[in-house]
């Protein structure tokens, strides 16, 4: 009787390989913010102010887990994305097409920026490899938009997620295993994670390291992603796992990119103008391969993010303005595909692409406290979410996050007034 009730306890529980399963939206949203930009942004870091940055890195993880949290738990709850909660929540507001207007045009600027940076990462990829001229850019840029645009017509939302996932995957290991080579200076890390100083000149570099992974789209992205894979409210726990395993993750691989940029370039007296660059930081691994792994992962990270903007800009779209939502609907191809074009032509416009791509991340960091209050209004509305509307603690930690980017966002643009 005793073997048999164990066996019948161990049966009702999870197994590992189920749970390993349950593994998707949150790795989407880290696949997301692990694209060129971050790759870049960090690498910039490191290299321009070796390990002092690294506690923006830290603030971004912890700020992209707690407001991805409850992105996931209103898309749990309530079974419908941001966009369609927040459509709810204003239909009775005399300032809802106001407001609409603003998320609308707010995303939709921002995604088309992200994504020239996106497309543009994915060509210095390309570059790294087969040698930087601008034909070979222009094509690659040709090339990897069709490709994009391809996936998102012919995939479904399961097929996406698996290759967003693999691709990143590549990537990630290349910098992991590099960095337990390069020797970093763990003193002066642990020293520049909980340390918050913004040196002189920095302040871009800061905002772009918080817009680089606190990324504004992937909170509609999130929430559309749960529903579309849970629907029962039991599979709450399963949900915060996925979203706090795989953004953690996600989140120390940026750490570690910057870290290994710090202690491969920084004092050495290089500057990063391309992606040839920042393939110096993986030399000590892989030699005069550097160049390729480092192509190959920037290719695999901006085809990954190039694919997941669109795919978020659709979801809010659809959502917001009550469209037919589903990813094989024409109307939700079509809006996605328009990102990828404009995204395009940007990246086309002859603007460096390292210019193209910090800039992106700044933009994102300047458009995070917008859509982060919109969340935390949503998150307090017992109408939509019942008794799973924010705690204390949860309001306390949202409306810090939102503070922090706006005080960094007004010291910015002061900055560019010369008032400050």
């Amino acid at each position: 009787m005793h073997d048999a009730a164990r066996h019948a306890a161990q049966s009702a529980q999870p197994s590992r390989f189920s749970r390993l399963k349950n593994i998707g939206p949150g790795a989407l949203v880290a696949a997301a913010f692990i694209g060129p930009g971050t790759v870049t942004a960090c690498t910039l870091a490191g290299a321009n102010y070796g390990y002092t940055l690294l506690w923006a890195l830290l603030f971004a993880t912890v700020a992209t887990i707690i407001l991805q949290e409850m992105s996931a738990r209103l898309g749990l709850v309530t079974q419908k994305g941001l966009g369609e909660n927040l459509r709810v929540l204003l239909q009775t507001s005399r300032l809802k097409w106001p407001l609409f207007g603003l998320i609308i045009v707010a995303l939709y600027v921002g995604n088309a920026a992200y994504e020239a940076g996106n497309l543009s990462g994915a060509a210095l990829g390309i570059q790294a490899i087969f040698g930087e001229t601008d034909t070979l850019y222009k094509i690659a840029v040709v090339l990897i938009s069709l490709l994009a645009a391809l996936l998102l017509w012919l995939g479904s939302y399961k097929h996406i997620e698996k290759c967003l996932i693999g691709l990143v995957s590549i990537m990630a290991l290349a910098f992991a295993i590099t960095f337990a080579v390069v020797s970093p200076d763990f003193g002066a890390l642990f020293k520049g994670l909980v340390t918050p100083k913004v040196p002189s000149g920095s302040l871009m570099i800061v905002i772009a390291l918080i817009g680089t992974t606190v990324v504004p789209y992937n909170l509609f992205l999130h929430a559309s992603a749960v529903k579309n894979k849970w629907s029962d409210i039991d599979d709450f726990g399963a949900v915060r796992r996925d979203t706090a395993a795989a953004i953690g993750l996600g989140g120390l691989i940026t750490i570690l990119i910057a870290s290994t940029a710090a202690a491969s370039i920084f004092g050495s007296g290089l500057s990063v103008n391309g992606a040839g660059d920042m393939a110096v930081q993986l030399e000590p691994l892989f030699g005069s391969f550097s160049k390729y792994m480092l192509g190959a992962g920037f290719f695999a990270a901006g085809l990954s993010s190039s694919i997941t903007a669109p795919l978020a800009t659709a979801f809010a779209m659809t959502e917001i303005l009550g469209l037919e939502g589903e990813t094989k609907s024409r109307t939700f191809k079509i809006i996605a595909l328009s990102v990828i074009l404009i995204g395009a032509a940007l990246a086309l416009t002859g603007i460096k692409p390292i210019t193209i791509i910090l800039s992106a991340q700044f933009a994102n960091g300047l458009l995070l406290p917008i859509i982060a209050v919109f969340l935390l209004v949503t998150m307090n509305k017992k109408s939509l979410l019942g008794g799973h509307t924010n705690r204390f603690w949860s309001n306390l930690l949202g409306a810090s996050v939102v503070l922090i980017t706006v005080v960094l966002g007004l010291r910015s643009v002061l900055k560019a007034l010369g008032i400050l």
